[in-house]
């Protein structure tokens, strides 16, 4: 198996999300977006996944080979974010970021089934690929924090640029894998895609995604405003992903032990106690702390577990646009949903019950998963 060209690909993707995540909404603050117009533009940011990786997921089921796709989609990506050095306004912003975050979110879902294919029978070590990306994260977000607290946001594009370039690089190195076992098998995705524990699955993950909407959006602009420094808010952020990191080498072993449905619920539960915490209690160091900590289980734990189902779910020739109708549902729908109410409630209700309705959301999504996700196996 190639672990490090994998591991690349990873850990440059992510690192690319902790330059944006955390810090765009700053960088568009200084640029002079009010936080509507941020959370509609950091809803594209997450609104294009909905799109992107079913268009590309079905051009690579079609045609057998992911590979080549991903290179050419991140190399895309690069040219299309050279704009928002040049963007001027709302609706320039709106489009380039459209543009390159199509191309940019595209190759993530087809990229985990080349994963997995090459994992072969140990899907459970998942993980330990997986992980790179989290180390990405880190570097970055450490890296931009204590960056721009020196040079202002306009690093922040630099970084992006940069990091972007890296990702398509690391695509150029790693083959192509199908999946074996399932030559001249016809399987329909309209036909699993009815069963109701998938329909609630992608609800549950939806929902999941959606209550990460305050957070991606407006934590660090939160932060900002009761007195964190760039250094704080990155070290936070930072945090978070090293217990992520933690809870990722030690995945395989909580999947066998406890399975995916499980790991899912708790992942959901613990999402509604993060919300509360950080919309009540932003003034407490200690409790900020231990709030990022719990992003071991909002994110790590929760996407191990359901990309682990989704690649169960969806086998064979189903596999590329399965994993994209996960992402889709997911990061696009739910996280396009989440920035566009964040953005709607901050400026009216504020910052407290915006994180609130975000562990409603997640509530909504404990209960979809515990009615229907998975109720009589254990993957």
């Amino acid at each position: 198996m190639p672990y490090a060209r994998l591991s690349s690909y990873y850990f440059f993707h992510f690192a690319a999300l902790g330059a944006l995540v955390p810090f765009w909404g700053p960088y568009l603050l200084e640029r002079g977006f009010g936080p509507a117009a941020i959370g509609l533009l950091m809803a594209i940011l997450m609104g294009t996944k909905i799109v992107a990786p079913n268009v590309w997921g079905l051009l690579a089921d079609r045609y057998g080979e992911r590979m080549p796709i991903v290179r050419l989609s991140a190399a895309l990506a690069v040219l299309g974010f050279l704009g928002v050095f040049w963007a001027e306004g709302l609706w320039a912003m709106a489009l380039v970021m459209a543009v390159f975050s199509f191309f940019w979110n595209a190759p993530l879902p087809l990229m985990e089934s080349v994963t997995f294919n090459h994992l072969g029978t140990r899907a459970n070590r998942y993980a330990s690929v997986r992980v790179w990306g989290s180390v990405g994260f880190i570097l970055t977000v450490t890296t931009i924090g204590w960056w721009q607290e020196r040079a202002g946001t306009g690093v922040i594009p630099i970084m992006v640029l940069v990091l972007f370039v890296g990702v398509w690089a690391s695509c150029l190195i790693i083959p192509d894998k199908d999946q074996a076992g399932h030559d001249g098998v016809q399987l329909s995705l309209r036909r699993i895609v009815r069963r109701p524990e998938i329909l609630f699955f992608l609800a549950a993950c939806m929902s999941m995604q959606a209550s990460h909407g305050a957070y991606y959006a407006f934590y660090s602009i939160y932060l900002q405003q009761n007195g964190y420094a760039g250094t704080a808010i990155g070290a936070l952020w930072a945090f978070g992903v090293v217990v992520e990191v933690i809870v990722f080498l030690g995945m395989h072993r909580l999947l066998e032990r406890f399975g995916a449905r499980r790991v899912l619920l708790a992942s959901l539960a613990v999402a509604v106690l993060r919300w509360t915490l950080i919309g009540f209690f932003v003034d407490i160091v200690a409790v900020q702390i231990f709030a990022q900590a719990l992003h071991a289980a909002t994110f790590g734990a929760f996407h191990a577990a359901a990309i682990h189902l989704a690649h169960h779910y969806f086998p064979g020739p189903t596999q590329g646009r399965g994993q994209a109708l996960y992402n889709s549902a997911s990061f696009g729908v739910g996280g396009a949903v989440g920035s566009l109410v964040s953005g709607a409630m901050w400026s009216t209700a504020g910052p407290t019950p915006t994180f609130v309705a975000m562990a409603g959301a997640a509530a909504l999504g404990w209960v979809a998963a515990f009615r229907h996700v998975d109720r009589m196996r254990r993957y």
